[in-house]
Order: structure tokens, then C-alpha cells, then sequence
């Protein structure tokens, strides 16, 4: 396929979007039996425009759990692998919610939006964004926003989720700047729930940078639906070039 121009970020595909084909290819060779995604482990290895091809094998079918490997080319040879594991639900007696949503959240409705004009390629074609939280007095490597695609009609729930999952920058941002030049290598996403649903498409994003030292950040990651729900959890490790 060719990636379009409307999903660039920088001199790449964004990642969610870069993601989100993995995780369609994957689901694809998985077959129609396939249980929910419940992780992936997505390494960014090189950029990814123009013409790409999109390629998965499923590694492992266990009785419960099947492991499916991604992989996508692009004119400048291996942009992405992703290793995803997909699992039923299984009887336990623990259960735990510990990533609660901020209590300062300002509703959508109620929300500032971010102008199109001011954001990267990929959210000014794409998404609607509202900032979630009071400004800050103090500048600290946090980021919260609602986002909410444009087009979300006939989009699988995961594809949804990872498509969106990643349309924050970095925490560190809010620091650095937006003129410093910034790149994901490594992305963690732990999906908490079997079918991520949401209110009207909204969805509560945070990232919260956590360490940078010699041009390399450590965040975590926090996805809720609408209704304040735990959706996804998340890591990344990000170059910063500046």
C-alpha cells in the first residue's frame, strides 16, 4: 500500500497509523477465531512513506493465546516489527485497578480545543484534540489531551485503539519544546479490556515522561474511555535530539 501523505509525522508515517496496519495484518492472518489483543511490543526502526508492504505470521497458537509477528518494509528497508499477543479471558480471583483517571479532567464538551493549525500532519487531517487538563503553573514532562478520529466508521475496536493511542507527543515536550526533533523507538501498549468502547469517540490520553538523561526519555502511557474506564496502559523509550 502507499501510505498517505495525511498520516505523516515529520519524515515518517505516525506511529499509531504505522501500528494500527501492523495490528490488521496480524489479525488478518490470525483468522476469524482469533481471541482479543491484550498486548504488542512495536519497535519504530526506520521511517516508513511512500510504498509500503505490510507481512505477518502467526508464531504461536497455544490453547489460549496466540503470538503474531508483524513486520513492515518501506522504501528504506525495515521500518517496524510488532509482536502481539492475543489471549482469551481466564478465571482469576485478583483484580486491580491501580491507573485511575486524573481527578482535574475537564470534560470534552468543556475543553479548550487544539487548533489544526498548530498540530503535526497527521492530527490536522485526522483528529480532533481538546486539552484535558487545567494549565499547569509549573512546567513538568506530562501531557493530557481528549482525542477523537474524524472517521472512525467500520475501524476494528484495537485497530481504533492503537490508531489513537499514540497521537500524544512525548511528555518531555512540554519542557523541550516543539522545535526539538523527537523519535519512538520502542512502544509498549497493554490493552486492559477485551473490546475498548468509548462515549461520542472520545478518548483520555496521557503520557508522563518518568527519565531523560543524554538525548534518551523513559514515559508511561495511560489511555480511559469517556466514562473514566482503565482502556490501556503503555511505555515508550524516545530519542530526543535536543
Amino acid at each position: 500500500m502507499t501510505v498517505p501523505a495525511t498520516w505523516h509525522q515529520g519524515r515518517t508515517a505516525y506511529g499509531g497509523f504505522s501500528a494500527a496496519l501492523a495490528l490488521d495484518e496480524a489479525q488478518r492472518v490470525g483468522g476469524g477465531e482469533m481471541p482479543p489483543l491484550r498486548s504488542a511490543q512495536i519497535s519504530m526502526i526506520a521511517p516508513l512513506f511512500g510504498n509500503v508492504e505490510v507481512s505477518a505470521q502467526v508464531v504461536r497458537r497455544g490453547r489460549n493465546a496466540t503470538w503474531v509477528e508483524a513486520r513492515i518494509v518501506g522504501e528504506m528497508g525495515l521500518g517496524l516489527t510488532a509482536s502481539f499477543v492475543f489471549m482469551g479471558p481466564i478465571e482469576s480471583a485478583l483484580a486491580v485497578d491501580r491507573q485511575a483517571m486524573p481527578e482535574d479532567v475537564i470534560a470534552p464538551g468543556e475543553a479548550s480545543t487544539l487548533s489544526r493549525e498548530r498540530g503535526a500532519v497527521f492530527l490536522r487531517n485526522n483528529f480532533e484534540v481538546r486539552f484535558a487538563r487545567p494549565k499547569m503553573p509549573e512546567r513538568v514532562p506530562e501531557m493530557c489531551w481528549w482525542v477523537r478520529l474524524d472517521d472512525r466508521a467500520g475501524l476494528d475496536p484495537m485497530v481504533e485503539l492503537l490508531l489513537c493511542a499514540d497521537a500524544l507527543p512525548p511528555g518531555a515536550m512540554s519542557i523541550l519544546g516543539p522545535s526539538v526533533p523527537v523519535s519512538t523507538m520502542q512502544w509498549h501498549v497493554n490493552a486492559l479490556t477485551a473490546r475498548p468502547e468509548t462515549r461520542d469517540g472520545w478518548w483520555l490520553l496521557r503520557s508522563t515522561g518518568d527519565y531523560a538523561h543524554a538525548g534518551c526519555s523513559s514515559q508511561t502511557m495511560a489511555l480511559w474511555n469517556g466514562q473514566g474506564e482503565s482502556v490501556a496502559a503503555g511505555m515508550q523509550s524516545i530519542a530526543l535530539f535536543g
